[in-house]
């Protein structure tokens, strides 16, 4: 069964705080829906209401028919203790849901409970449409073709992060629901990954709603757009595929700014003329009283009708005033922008590994031999698993070879986003984290540092472990700004930014001068972003490509 869903003048936040509002759109079979709008916007808020988790502050969403199968993708690959690969599919593709509702009117059914006949036979038929009769045996063939090879008794909590991401993608390759929500599912995942998850997507009968700011995938998936404009306080829904929708969006940003421009000339050539019309009136009246003296009837009756009419053209030009269509200034969005402090130049030679090799477990590096050098740019793919993160371990003096040698540079300046997002004390609120690294800047710079990337006083006194994805990332950022770096390492920087701040720090990467290693499945990113060479890891084994 596929459904249709409408949302009808839905509005949504939290508190008393309303993010949108006023929100209406249809999503029919088939169709793919990118939900796009800046960090704190409400698109996870959105994909809440819509998969009925939260309660919207106005409006409704209804599917045709009534108990449409939803599936909702979080954001966070939540792991549970003690869950197994098993047991996390189940729950992720509704199917352990599905399963314990037939149970429990099953159950019902047996007591001779009133109504159960119905109840058991509506969760029956909702527990074939989820796939769950199956699942266990469509699992491991899913797994298979992701290249996950661990049984899936295996548990969650054992799995790396790499790992835990195609599981989440064989989550939804397995599911079957009737409207599909995902929040940010490009997040960990490689290009293999991506390409896998784009053909499902675009293969599905089902109509999607998803958020995402990997802009390659939403322009190769998705039907139209709804965004959510924080800065002007509008939803909008555009037809068409992401590429379609910048266009038009631009298309709108300028003509919006264009009558506002017409209007502001207008309205201030109108006041300046009423000014003016004052002034000629209130000098006529002067002028007079000087020639009057003797205060002449006639004079005086000729000099009123002609400071009369002056008035009269004065209320006539504020009348015209009032009668314009009031046009409101677009408001400017807050962007994040930001530069990467330059150190001093390190060495020529900033790191060296030499016949380098590693052996962990079943997962064998190497050997191999590269060299990066000053203000050299490299970036580095591959697929998840195949070694990346161990290649920046290593070049970095993070860890130690099995054999060969690896040494960094002299006068090497490191700045780091990693992929943990690991690099301030989890236990620490972000101000007081933030200022220790930071020892040379005074408190009142560090927290206004931290505002100009979006974090303000609640963020700065709340614990780096309780902050988003997204907000660590601003806050490593934050460092780089206030920091001298002369080697940048970016381990998918994009992955929890929204679209404004990944553009920002594309310029942010086009200014800088050092060395630079950037490991990112982003493609738009690596189109975007100079390089000199693209360095590509496949099991532990290093290809250089100009």
């Amino acid at each position: 069964m596929t459904a249709t869903l409408v949302a009808k003048d839905l509005s949504g936040g939290h508190a008393d705080r309303t993010l949108f509002s006023k929100l209406s759109f249809t999503l029919s079979p088939g169709d793919v829906y990118g939900i796009v709008g800046a960090n704190g916007a409400g698109k996870t808020t959105l994909l809440r209401l819509l998969a009925g988790v939260d309660e919207p502050m106005g409006g409704t969403v209804s599917t045709a028919p009534d108990g449409a199968f939803i599936g909702w993708m979080p954001q966070e690959h939540d792991r549970i203790e003690g869950e197994t690969i098993a047991e996390y599919l189940a729950r992720r593709t509704g199917c352990a849901q599905a399963t314990a509702t037939m149970e429990a009117t099953a159950e019902a059914l047996g007591s001779g409970a009133s109504g159960a006949d119905d109840a058991y036979a509506l969760a029956f038929d909702h527990w074939m449409a989820s796939g769950a009769m199956d699942l266990d045996d469509r699992a491991p063939e899913v797994l298979a073709e992701l290249g996950f090879e661990l049984p899936t008794d295996s548990l969650m909590t054992s799995l790396s992060g790499g790992q835990v991401a195609r599981i989440a993608l064989a989550a939804l390759l397995l599911s079957r629901f009737d409207v599909v929500l995902l929040d940010e599912p490009t997040n960990d995942l490689d290009l293999a990954g991506l390409e896998r998850l784009e053909t499902f997507i675009n293969s599905l009968r089902a109509g999607v709603v998803l958020v995402s700011h990997d802009r390659e995938f939403l322009a190769r998936c998705t039907t139209g757009i709804v965004e959510l404009d924080l800065a002007q306080n509008q939803v909008a829904v555009y037809e068409g595929g992401y590429d379609s929708y910048l266009e038009e969006r631009d298309i709108n940003r300028r003509h919006a700014r264009e009558a506002y421009d017409e209007f502001a000339d207008k309205k201030a050539d109108l006041v300046s003329r009423a000014r003016t019309q004052r002034e000629w009136s209130s000098q006529g009246v002067r002028n007079a009283m000087k020639k009057n003296p003797d205060n002449d009837k006639l004079r005086r009756k000729a000099s009123n009708e002609s400071s009369e009419k002056q008035a009269q053209k004065v209320r006539q030009m504020e009348s015209r005033i009032k009668r314009l269509d009031e046009v409101i200034e677009p408001r400017k969005e807050w962007v994040l922008q930001f530069e990467i402090a330059a150190a001093p130049r390190s060495s020529t030679v900033v790191s060296t590994l030499n016949e380098v090799a590693l052996n962990r477990g079943h997962f064998s590096f190497g050997p191999l031999s590269i060299q990066l050098n000053a203000a050299e740019r490299i970036g580095i793919t591959g697929p998840n698993g195949s070694g990346k993160s161990t290649l920046l371990n290593l070049l970095l003096g993070k860890i130690t070879p099995d054999s060969g040698s690896a040494s960094l540079g002299a006068s090497v300046k490191i700045g780091e986003i990693d992929q943990a997002r690991s690099y301030l004390p989890a236990g620490l609120p972000l101000g007081e984290a933030f200022e220790l690294e930071l020892p040379e800047m005074t408190s009142a710079d560090a927290r206004t540092l931290l505002a100009k990337f979006g974090l303000k006083a609640n963020q700065a006194a709340s614990l780096v472990s309780a902050l988003s994805p997204g907000e660590r990332t601003r806050a490593g950022l934050a460092l780089l700004q206030a920091r001298g770096v002369n080697l940048l390492v970016l381990d998918e920087p994009t992955n929890h930014l929204d679209l404004p701040a990944i553009e920002q720090l594309e310029e942010a990467l086009e200014s800088y001068e050092g060395a630079l290693l950037l490991v990112t499945h982003d493609r738009r990113m690596l189109e975007n972003v100079r390089l000199d060479a693209r360095w590509e890891i496949t099991d532990g084994q290093l290809t250089v490509r100009h």
